[in-house]
């Protein structure tokens, strides 16, 4: 499909609590520099009082509007899966999907999350210590970042989560794709930070929603990097802690750029600029929203 039949695409956002999100703007914007109309609606479960028991009608409904394609966030990454008609390679690996591909009566699940996590961190922090790592949170998209950490090269992954049998089936997955013992469900987070070369954060904590830190302060030490996904606000409170004390960080607004720019090119099948929509992203200021 070229840019001079002038193409249409409706796509949505599912998730909860998106009313603020940027992904509107950043999507559409790059279709506009592409030549398409591009559509970008907000799907927002918490307004219209739904939850993820809903996403059979919703990918119904989806259907019969004409939607070329949706995004998915929190707390539908995971379970949208059994859903859909079929799922990428990525998306079956990481049992999470934040994109759905919607064609021809069928929708296909995909996940750009890990591949724009993986294109932030070798930009932002191209020279880290990679030997053990420590990741809080292992949801959906928990389970991308730490697909990509492994393939970044972070030789021992210690994931933690508030739902430890979560941690343990995600390390076993990952285990199965990546080599025994890369991955641990941690038991004490205190020595595992002592022996860590960084902190990979992947909860909502630090969100507008949920502010805070996501571990006692004085586990962060300055030798470590810290990578955060959470870009609302964009400098979280982790964020502002752990540069403080001279970490490396890492904020999560190239993640969100990266991973839609992916997005935007399997639902529309055109080459997005990435670089533009990082250029894009940065004008909305440091209180750059979620979704």
């Amino acid at each position: 499909m070229t840019t001079a039949q002038k193409a249409s695409f409706l796509v949505g956002l599912i998730g909860s609590g998106i009313q603020a999100s940027r992904s509107p703007a950043l999507h559409e914007r790059e279709g506009d520099e592409q030549g398409v109309r591009y559509l970008y609606k907000l799907i927002d479960l918490e307004r219209l009082g739904l939850g993820p028991v809903d996403l059979p009608d919703l990918l119904c409904a989806a259907h019969r509007m004409g939607f070329a394609g949706l995004n998915v966030t929190h707390p539908c990454k995971q379970a949208i899966l059994p859903h859909l008609d079929a799922l990428s390679d990525d998306a079956r690996a990481l049992g999470a999907v934040n994109t759905v591909v919607l064609s021809e009566g069928r929708s296909i699940g995909h996940n750009t999350d890990w591949w724009g996590y993986a294109e932030a961190f070798r930009r932002g922090l191209p020279d880290v210590r990679l030997g053990r790592a420590v990741q809080l949170g292992a949801g959906g998209a928990g389970a991308a970042v730490a697909h990509a950490a492994l393939k970044l090269g972070v030789r021992r992954l210690a994931l933690f989560d508030m739902d430890r049998s979560r941690a343990e089936t995600l390390a076993g997955t990952l285990n199965q794709s990546f080599g025994a013992e890369r991955v641990v469900a941690g038991t004490d987070l205190a020595a595992e930070m002592a022996e860590a070369d960084g902190l990979i954060h992947a909860t909502p904590t630090g969100m507008a929603k949920y502010p805070g830190l996501p571990l006692p302060a004085e586990l962060v030490a300055t030798r470590h990097w810290v990578s955060e996904i959470v870009y609302f606000p964009l400098e979280t409170e982790l964020l502002r802690h752990a540069r403080s004390i001279g970490c490396r960080t890492l904020d999560g607004g190239g993640m969100a750029v990266f991973q839609a720019a992916e997005a935007f090119r399997l639902i529309t099948g055109i080459e997005p600029d990435a670089d533009r929509m990082l250029r894009h992203f940065a004008s909305f200021g440091t209180a750059s929203r979620p979704g």
